[in-house]
């Protein structure tokens, strides 16, 4: 291989992950598909990328679709990489969480998971 060609290998192998980098969810409190003893008093998610706070919003609704956050997804001032939403007294049954980021590459992702209180 000639030099230009192993520069532009090597170039492509260090630049191009970061460039393709997306927000994606890494961990959640509670966790993705967890049953939890006892209402939480928030919903905390981490995601693999910085997010740009005042874009990214994190909504949690009953099992009959009601929207049971108190609206107030904040960003956790110490580690940019993290969002928190307060939920309101979360009876026992099922709950999903819907989240929506945009992360500092300007990259939107979005997904949801699901959760259950158990008594």
């Amino acid at each position: 291989m000639n030099r230009v060609a192993t520069i532009c290998v090597v170039l492509a192998m260090v630049v191009s992950p970061r460039a393709l980098a997306h927000a994606f969810l890494d961990h959640s409190m509670p966790a993705v598909g967890s049953q939890v003893r006892g209402p939480p008093p928030s919903v905390s998610l981490w995601f693999t990328e910085e997010l740009e706070p005042a874009f990214s919003t994190i909504k949690v609704f009953d099992a009959q679709g009601k929207q049971i956050d108190v609206g107030d997804t904040v960003a956790d001032p110490k580690d940019r990489t993290a969002l928190k939403v307060s939920v309101r007294r979360l009876t026992p049954g099922d709950y999903r969480v819907v989240w929506r980021v945009l992360s500092v590459d300007t990259h939107v992702t979005e997904g949801n998971f699901a959760f259950t209180v158990v008594p």
